[in-house]
């Protein structure tokens, strides 16, 4: 994952404090011209940091992911890290198949019934 500084930053955070919007809008927020951002919005969608909404398939209408907000979070983090897409994305919670899950594997203990011996 390859994030141009400060722009698609600066559009993460756009669309994060404003909701959802299109480049026009984009543009008066960011401060970068409407094809810089018309350049990066689809880098982003392919990124996963923004998705494209409709109403039109056409409409350029784009909001953020949650893992665009991730990006926004460990933004400090972007040029010390050498996998910034592994580090917002989060540890694997995946288990695979006769793995145990460490939360789930307790003991109960053995309720004793009122007067009732086993």
């Amino acid at each position: 994952m390859r994030l141009r500084q400060p722009t698609d930053f600066l559009i993460l955070e756009s669309l994060e404090e404003n909701g959802r919007n299109v480049a026009t809008n984009l543009e008066s927020h960011t401060g970068k011209s409407r094809q810089n951002i018309n350049t990066r919005l689809p880098v982003l969608e392919d990124y996963g940091l923004v998705t494209k909404i409709g109403p039109a398939e056409r409409s350029g209408l784009y909001e953020i992911t949650s893992l665009g907000k991730a990006a926004l979070v460990y933004q400090d983090q972007y040029t010390e890290v050498d996998d910034f897409k592994a580090l917002i994305q989060g540890p694997d919670t995946t288990t695979t198949i006769g793995s145990v899950d460490p939360q789930t594997s307790f003991v109960r203990g053995k309720e004793q019934n009122d007067g009732d011996e086993d």
